[in-house]
């Protein structure tokens, strides 16, 4: 068996992760880039992937963040449920977000997401706090974003719903194709109306309102 050792870890990582545009304003840049914006309203997220979950690349995370981009209006106050490394508060943060909630039911997820938004100067606006998904939150915000799965989405949508002030916004990807219809249903059954289905490769990111 080969041994990998943690210098050529890190050695392939600098190799390989670079800055990308993942969406109209939002790039995401490895920590020990020199970057600097090259498009008008350009918002750069640093990201440190020695952290692990991730480098916010996946086809999930770009699904979440672009609709973030869409949805989003400058002072909503967002719930992210099951936030890993913190990037959708992150991108949220940035685009206007007035406050932000970042929940993890694991505490190295806690610490990366704290150390990513301290990282990108979002620290003021994010709390990051171990929880498990929405138990025992009780304010009502106008925006609540998941990416994870799809059978944890469909077991928490009733909480989402009660969560959300009328006409807020559900932004859940995480979802494979074969679990979409799944997803949708238990949307519906939680009165949540879905108003726009996403994809990208093989993921699903759903948005629905509160009706």
């Amino acid at each position: 068996m080969t041994e990998v050792h943690e210098d050529d870890w890190a050695s392939a990582w600098k190799k390989y992760y670079k800055p990308v545009a993942i969406s109209e304003h939002i790039t995401i840049t490895p920590i020990w880039e020199e970057y600097k914006p090259k498009r008008e309203g350009e918002l750069i997220i640093e990201m440190d992937p020695g952290m692990a979950f991730g480098t916010g690349t996946h086809p999930t995370t770009v699904l979440c963040i672009r609709a973030i981009e869409r949805y989003l209006k400058k002072g909503d106050r967002v719930y992210d449920v099951g936030t890993g490394t913190g990037i959708l508060s992150i991108a949220a943060a940035k685009l206007g977000a007035s406050s932000l909630t970042a929940m993890d039911l694991d505490e190295i997820a806690v610490r990366s997401a704290q150390e990513n938004c301290s990282i990108n100067k979002v620290a003021d606006k994010v709390l990051v706090k171990q929880n498990n998904l929405l138990d025992g939150i009780t304010e009502k915000v106008e925006v609540v974003v998941a990416n994870i799965l799809a059978e944890v989405i469909i077991r928490f949508t009733d909480d989402v719903h009660r969560v959300l002030l009328p006409g807020g916004t559900f932004i859940a990807s995480g979802i494979i194709g074969a679990r979409e219809n799944d997803v949708k249903e238990a949307l519906a059954a939680s009165n949540l109306e879905v108003i726009e289905t996403v994809y990208m490769e093989d993921w699903v990111a759903i948005i629905a309102k509160k009706r």
